[in-house]
């Protein structure tokens, strides 16, 4: 066996490492993830509340989608707006922001209450899964994602 005279000595240096130092990228993907979550979910719940239902369980649906799915990707949103400001201004927002939410869900389903154009079994199952769906496809984002940790002292 020969073995060569001038051994190559790997670069064990770290040249590229600006991707791993953005904090931000959880919240970035865990959007991402969520969106395209969110978008599955309203194909597969268009087809199957649509030959179900007809027409209104696609409304159901549309809805369903949408205020589910925009509750979880707003909070997440929220965060992502402040990120770079205190944790006191980032707590402030995303608690205003959920009792803002809160009161706009009341009002909606106050409006629909007596609506007939929707099926309110398709949108109660829809809204529901959407919840899961966002929240599960978002902690899969922030989960999976790499950054770099560096405590300061």
């Amino acid at each position: 066996m020969d073995t060569p005279k001038n051994p190559v000595t790997p670069n064990l240096e770290v040249s590229d490492t600006e991707q791993y130092e953005d904090q931000r990228r959880p919240l970035l993907r865990a959007l991402r993830f969520g969106t395209l979550a969110l978008l599955a979910l309203l194909i597969i719940s268009l087809m199957a509340w649509g030959a179900v239902s007809g027409a209104p369980g696609l409304w159901a649906v549309l809805m369903g989608v949408g205020i589910g799915g925009g509750f979880v990707l707003l909070t997440a949103i929220s965060v992502l707006a402040t990120s770079n400001s205190t944790p006191t201004t980032t707590m402030a927002v995303v608690l205003g922001g959920w009792l803002i939410k809160m009161v706009v869900i009341v009002l909606i389903l106050l409006g629909l209450r007596n609506a007939t154009f929707y099926d309110s079994t398709a949108f109660g199952v829809t809204t529901i899964a959407a919840l899961v769906v966002a929240l599960g496809a978002e902690a899969m984002g922030v989960l999976s994602v790499r950054t770099a940790y560096i405590q300061k002292p």
